[in-house]
């Protein structure tokens, strides 16, 4: 029995110590285990995040290039201790854009600039480079190298990087092709210039028109109120005479607006139809010739070879030569008035020439043919006739034009394309 004692207690002996080193050495085998697999963790964390910062730095880069793109900007850098510029991206879509190499002078820029813009630019570009201000927003013209080409530069610009004394070291900027928003503007500015030049003439016209109507009304009323008490015929006839010719001043101011009216509107439509050109000028010679001294003026029309049968509208062209005459009675004191027509390769060209008065030379252009304009604000008339003229001419793809000398007369003609 104590043999068998001895040994239980010895067996227990070399378990407990067996537990011991297990205990002693497994513990610290356990915590480095664990802290190994904490710092796994640690990496792992690290590395996630490095790659979730790096997709969202490829995704900012992709939505950065593909704003740049959309906008058609390019980027560039500015060293100021070296007055270089280099171009990081450019995304402007005209071929001839100029791209700078890399490190261009600023020197070289500024002068390919047009010359009006060179000071405007140094000065903004010194104030930026010294520090003075933070950004600056140009827009110039420049020139392309080796060619007349000149489009318009839009750019952006600010400080970067600044030193420890908050010198500027770096300069960003963007700069974009404007050449549309600057065609843009000046079709802005021309129908500006149009709409307050045409609601001046407007104004003009409004003023003008009542007394152009009232007169030959008040003519009318007056004279019509006269007749009753006139005794001889002579004095009626002459009375009748004079209000059948106010009335025809009246019915020609109507129906010069109601032509102006239509034709702006695009409600009076072509009518074309085969007719005689002779026939048209006759027409019109023997309505006008009532309206001159016969002993004063002589109105005929021009000798003419051959057939002037045309298709055409006649209503159009027998208006434009009515116009022309009409203004050529008004401005002929003494001499002749001549109407024609001739075919000139498929065009018929018609005139109305005078020994008027004439018109200055400095007046002699397009802007006679304009609404509401007037060689001489003393003689009666809405200043629509040569408008409607160049309206109904330009309506049957044809032109006007005229010549005049003060003094000695004027010369106004309508080439029209015929079928």
């Amino acid at each position: 029995m104590v043999i068998v004692s001895t040994i239980f207690l010895l067996d227990l002996n070399s378990v407990m110590r067996f537990d011991i080193l297990a205990w002693f050495f497994g513990v610290p085998v356990v915590l480095a285990a664990v802290v190994w697999l904490y710092f796994q963790q640690r990496q792992t964390r690290q590395l996630q995040d490095e790659l979730s910062q790096l997709s969202r730095i490829k995704r900012h880069t992709v939505e950065y290039e593909l704003v740049l793109k959309a906008m058609k900007i390019s980027i560039w850098r500015l060293d100021v201790a070296t007055r270089t510029v280099t171009f990081d991206s450019d995304y402007r879509d005209a071929a001839d854009s100029i791209v700078f190499p890399p490190a261009t002078s600023l020197d070289v820029i500024i002068g390919m600039l047009v010359p009006e813009y060179v000071e405007a630019f140094k000065r903004n570009s010194e104030d930026l480079l010294t520090g003075r201000i933070d950004e600056v927003h140009m827009q110039y013209e420049i020139r392309v190298p080796h060619s007349d080409r000149i489009y318009w530069s839009e750019s952006y610009a600010t400080v970067d990087k600044r030193d420890l004394h908050g010198n500027p070291l770096t300069i960003v900027g963007t700069s974009v092709r404007i050449d549309k928003q600057k065609e843009i503007e000046r079709e802005l500015i021309v129908a500006r210039n149009q709409a307050e030049e045409s609601d001046r003439l407007k104004s003009a016209f409004l003023a003008n028109i009542s007394h152009e109507i009232r007169t030959p009304l008040n003519a009318i009323v007056g004279f019509s109120d006269v007749l009753p008490m006139v005794e001889t015929k002579e004095e009626r006839d002459q009375l009748i005479e004079l209000i059948k010719t106010n009335n025809a001043h009246l019915l020609r101011l109507f129906d010069d607006m109601v032509h102006m009216s239509k034709l702006e509107a695009g409600g009076e439509t072509i009518k074309k139809n085969r007719f005689d050109v002779k026939l048209l000028l006759s027409e019109v010679a023997e309505r006008y010739s009532k309206l001159v001294d016969p002993n004063r003026v002589k109105l005929h029309v021009a000798e003419t070879d051959g057939n002037l049968e045309v298709y055409s509208d006649r209503g159009r062209l027998i208006e434009i030569m009515n116009q022309y005459v009409n203004n050529a009675v008004k401005f002929t004191e003494d001499g002749s008035i001549t109407i024609g027509a001739e075919l000139q390769n498929k065009i018929l060209h018609m005139w109305v020439q005078d020994t008027g008065k004439g018109i200055p030379e400095d007046r002699c252009n397009d802007h006679l043919f304009e609404r509401f304009v007037k060689v001489d604000e003393f003689v009666p008339g809405t200043g629509l006739g040569l408008s409607i003229c160049r309206s109904m001419a330009l309506s049957l793809g044809g032109k006007v034009g005229m010549q005049s000398t003060l003094g000695e007369g004027s010369l106004f003609w309508a080439d029209i394309p015929i079928e």
